[in-house]
């Protein structure tokens, strides 16, 4: 199969349309937060933020689902076994579905669990509580949505990506208004309208991928099931370790007061705008790292290494500077409680700093799970998990929010280093596959 050349080009035309896909998904959280800070106080904003990293931490629990498919499926392109991608997504909709499922039933327990990790007053628990049994619903739609994605970004299809994207975000901005800013429904009118849109988007991207629905033959293939579900194990584990600690960063908070939480969400969702938009070079570099390790090709994997990280370092400082020049006036804007303002304007620095210290971890991410390798992934996250909780009761007793946000940039470098520590030997690795494919071709010919 004949291979474009890699180029900046060819990265940008792929990633344009992620960054726009990864900015709308941002908005969904940007636009609950902005929506609850405009038309209800800081107690609503609490128990939106506290509702809201709960689902983060399900949801994100569950990302193996897209990130396992987007592997596996631009591997299968590499090595032009079209069947067996089809298959990868089939098993992605049907693990996603179960898995949804699942959720529902379990909902109860889990909404119990959830509030007993936070530290908040009864008004804010209860306005939580009405926002998890509302979103809830939702559950098996997003959960499926995220085969589409991984189906999407495997491909390299990034413009119906965005499509998709804007359908859900579209819908929930609507709904948002519709919910509270008319109907004064508060944080409960948040959650429904975040479960209508998922299982509108879910329709609308079945129709999508409606050509795709040809790969049953293989979808039960017993051996590429069992290397799915240790696949999805680990990376379950890592990004369980991962989303830990965000619940724990924002746990940390209503430790505090209601005001800390308040305004520490809302930089939150700085970071997330930051990371969705970064995460779409990381994208990229799981299509074309899979493609490459799919082809047993260490020279289009180094290239690809290198341009999408040169050109994600380049929009990570962009959007650091920008939060330091406009981050102060989008507060000022969406937050109409003052003391949650104050909050938010003092630690909008270390926000800023994000990005950048970031970016790596990002990428490396990318690269790893473009090649499927679930156990440096596992291994490497927990590690870096079990540092930063370690910085965190070391730092935030001595100095408060500000100790907070130090072990939570710390955090990223961690994720970094740990890591970083397995590329060599993954390089080694392509080489000597590199070398054994080229080994054989000679051999055929000869």
């Amino acid at each position: 199969m004949s291979v474009q050349p890699l180029s900046s080009k060819k990265i940008l035309l792929q990633t344009g349309p992620l960054v726009l896909s990864q900015a709308a998904i941002a908005t969904t959280g940007v636009v609950d937060t902005v929506v609850i800070g405009i038309f209800d106080d800081k107690v609503a904003l609490a128990a939106v933020a506290i509702a809201s990293v709960t689902f983060s931490f399900i949801y994100w629990s569950f990302g193996f689902l897209r990130m396992s498919t987007t592997g596996l499926v631009a591997q299968s392109i590499g090595a032009d076994d079209i069947a067996e991608a089809k298959a990868v997504f089939l098993r992605a909709l049907l693990l996603g579905s179960t898995f949804g499922l699942g959720l529902l039933v379990l909902s109860p327990a889990l909404s119990w669990i959830a509030l007993e990790l936070f530290v908040a007053d009864d008004d804010v628990e209860t306005l939580a509580t009405e926002y998890f049994y509302a979103r809830i619903w939702g559950a098996p739609a997003l959960l499926m949505s995220f085969g589409i994605s991984g189906w999407l970004i495997g491909r390299g299809q990034t413009g119906r990506l965005l499509f998709f994207q804007v359908v859900l975000n579209g819908v929930n901005a609507v709904l948002d208004g519709i919910f509270v800013a008319v109907l004064d429904w508060g944080p409960a009118g948040i959650g429904a309208g975040t479960a209508i849109a998922e299982w509108i988007a879910l329709l609308v991207g079945l129709w999508i991928v409606r050509d795709t629905f040809r790969g049953f033959r293989r979808l039960f293939d017993v051996s590429k099931l069992e290397f799915l579900l240790a696949v999805d194990l680990d990376i379950f584990i890592r990004t369980l370790a991962l989303v830990s600690c965000l619940l724990w960063f924002t746990r940390a908070g209503t430790t505090m007061d209601t005001a800390t939480v308040a305004g520490n969400e809302v930089l939150l969702q700085f970071i997330a705008v930051s990371a969705f938009v970064l995460d779409s070079f990381a994208f990229v570099l799981e299509k074309e790292a899979g493609e490459a390790y799919g082809r047993s090709d260490s020279r289009l994997l180094l290239r690809a290494i290198r341009i999408t990280s040169e050109l994600a370092l380049l929009f990570a400082v962009a959007i650091s500077i920008l939060y330091m020049f406009i981050g102060s006036v989008v507060i000022n804007v969406v937050i109409s409680d003052q003391e949650a303002k104050s909050i938010a304007l003092t630690y909008l620095p270390f926000c800023a700093a994000i990005p950048v210290v970031g970016m790596a971890a990002w990428q490396l991410d990318g690269l790893f799970l473009g090649v499927t390798a679930g156990r440096v992934l596992r291994d490497a996250s927990v590690v870096a998990a079990i540092l930063y909780l370690g910085t965190d009761l070391v730092l935030r007793p001595m100095f408060g929010n500000a100790g907070l946000w130090w072990a939570f940039i710390m955090f990223y470098v961690y994720r970094a280093v740990c890591l970083g520590f397995f590329v060599p030997s993954l390089l080694r690795e392509v080489k000597v596959r590199t070398q054994s494919s080229l080994d054989s071709r000679h051999g055929r010919k000869s």
